[in-house]
């Protein structure tokens, strides 16, 4: 027993071409049909390729993937909880056939791999999300990604890796499973205990992932999550660094950072599964599952997706057969009368315990506070500090969304002033008719296309948010899952702010400027929203302003005192 046991499935499945058979396919995959993966398919084939994903050959086909939802399991009767699959649109299945070879390209057309494809089929995703998330409600992070980001049709078949995908970051801490065997090997470590974690440690996640390695007698893997980001992680250089700064809290010799360019689900008890085999598959011998091991937040009505020790036990009925040890770990609290970080369940009734949400930690570095020292240390504290400034120090979007004639780029214009005349911030704003004229005019009024502009829309205003200026968007943006994809898009950078202008159809057809409403009655113009085509009315909006009781001039003002209140203006 030891760190050299074999990878799920028996053999590690490494499945790039040596360089002679890489050129001649790079040849032949000039006549391919092209898919641009996306970031989530870079992560995935990435350790498809390196062996991570061991015993796939490929994305998932028709049969593997409807046994994994039914089973967890491949066809071959072996444990596999997750489905790893490539989806397309449908334009692009259209012009494939069963049998077809494409070439799979990164954004910069690097080829990285080249696959026959074995099938092609329509998943119901209603289905899929059920199975794999224990919920169709799109609040779930991992639902909505399933449902409104990911193409209609997939795609299975085998991979032939050409070139390993392009890291310019941290390349000295990003392993493949060969080579990370290879370093315990050298270093003489026979068991391996690995941590999960998407977010920066503190004390008390140093506390914890050191008395699991000293529980199991062995070394410790911090091997953290660093694929297609959650909504609200902080972003992978700032936590990579604190990693690094936490590893100095180890003694000598006994523990080492490894990064896992790994696309989270957030997919609960599954999840653990899936990342324990991962573990298995680099050589580590144990495994931390804690409490709500890679769930989501609550949702919208506070309650939790899966039970706080759901990951565990489900990990505990297969943990014979995953052959990678539990180390089962609960809360850690920090002890006022021991002046040390203690697990919850051993933490006398009598006992003073201190807490610090991460709210509350997120709040103290915005506003300048002191964070305790029991609870992380300096350097860490003064990397996230860089990413938590004030917030009259960041930058926020403005994203007012109504219908046509409702009152937005009025109150935008009335807005832009006022913040200009405040004269602290540089301030943009992006009118829907203006976009359409200079950003998207080969666009038209499908749903697609609309998708298209507000996306646009969303990235110009997240460069100016990250940038640290403001950006001031008004567009119609009929549909929820859109703007949600935009207020992901701002959040990763600053403040997102959505005004729903609420002024009645009524009120709208009556002023109808732009003469949209005349034509959609007279049926000479299709697509109009609110008459043949539907408004998503927000459910979620920071404000909400109807300008049949409020002047533009009133609006504005009660906007910007919403933004005194919420501290990005001063």
């Amino acid at each position: 027993m030891g760190a050299f046991k074999e990878p799920h499935g028996g053999v590690l499945k490494e499945l790039y071409l040596g360089e002679s058979a890489a050129e001649a396919e790079k040849q032949k995959a000039l006549d391919y049909p092209v898919w641009n993966l996306s970031e989530r398919q870079l992560c995935d084939i990435e350790l498809i390729l390196n062996g991570a994903f061991s015993p796939l050959e490929g994305f998932l086909g028709r049969q593997d993937y409807e046994a994994v939802l039914a089973d967890m399991r491949l066809p071959t009767g072996l444990l596999w909880p997750i489905p790893i699959t490539l989806d397309c649109t449908a334009d692009f299945a259209e012009q494939i056939g069963e049998g077809t070879a494409i070439a799979l390209r990164d954004r910069e057309s690097m080829l990285i791999a080249t696959m026959e494809v074995s099938d092609i089929w329509t998943p119901d995703k209603g289905a899929e999300a059920v199975a794999v998330y224990g919920t169709d409600d799109v609040a779930h992070p991992g639902v909505h990604t399933l449902m409104n980001e990911t193409g209609p049709v997939y795609l299975g078949g085998r991979l032939r890796g050409v070139e390993p995908c392009m890291h310019y970051d941290f390349r000295l801490l990003r392993d493949s499973p060969s080579e990370l065997r290879g370093r315990f090997r050298k270093l003489g470590w026979r068991k391996v205990v690995a941590f999960q974690t998407r977010k920066p440690m503190h004390r008390a996640q140093q506390e914890l992932s050191f008395r699991a390695a000293r529980a199991a007698e062995a070394n410790l893997l911090i091997h953290p999550s660093v694929g297609t980001p959650d909504h609200g992680d902080i972003d992978r250089f700032t936590r990579i660094r604190c990693y690094e700064h936490i590893l100095e809290q180890y003694p000598e010799q006994t523990t080492t950072l490894s990064i896992l360019n790994l696309s989270l689900r957030l997919a609960g008890p599954r999840e653990a599964l899936w990342h324990g085999i991962v573990r298995k598959n680099f050589g580590c011998t144990h495994f931390i599952v804690g409490p709500d091991h890679a769930a989501p937040d609550p949702g919208p009505d506070g309650e939790r997706y899966y039970p706080p020790l759901a990951a565990q036990e489900l990990f505990a009925q297969h943990e014979e057969e995953l052959d990678i040890t539990m180390v089962p770990s609960g809360e850690m609290v920090y002890v006022d009368d021991r002046a040390q970080h203690l697990p919850r369940d051993e933490v006398a009734p009598e006992m003073q315990v201190s807490t610090l949400s991460d709210g509350e930690f997120r709040r103290r570095l915005r506003e300048g506070l002191e964070v305790p020292e029991w609870y992380s240390y300096p350097a860490i504290v003064g990397e996230l500090a860089k990413v938590f400034p004030p917030r009259h120090h960041q930058g926020f979007t403005l994203f007012f969304t109504g219908l046509s004639s409702a009152g937005k780029s009025t109150i935008a214009n009335a807005l832009l002033i006022k913040l200009l005349e405040n004269g602290h911030r540089k301030v943009t704003l992006l009118d829907g008719d203006i976009v359409r004229k200079n950003l998207s005019s080969e666009l038209g009024f499908s749903k697609e296309h609309r998708d298209l502009n507000i996306l646009r829309i969303g990235y110009v205003a997240s460069e100016i948010t990250k940038s640290g200026g403001v950006a001031i968007c008004a567009p119609i943006a009929p549909y929820r899952a859109t703007r949600r994809r935009v207020r992901d898009l701002v959040e990763a950078y600053g403040g997102f702010i959505e005004v729903y202008v609420s002024t009645s159809l009524e009120v709208c057809e009556s002023r109808d400027r732009k003469g949209l409403y005349a034509a959609a009655r007279a049926g000479t113009a299709k697509g109009v929203t609110g008459i043949d085509d539907p408004y998503e009315v927000p459910e979620l909006a920071e404000m909400e302003i109807d300008t049949q009781e409020l002047s533009p001039e009133l609006a504005a003002h009660r906007i910007l005192v919403k933004l005194e209140s919420l501290g990005y203006i001063r």
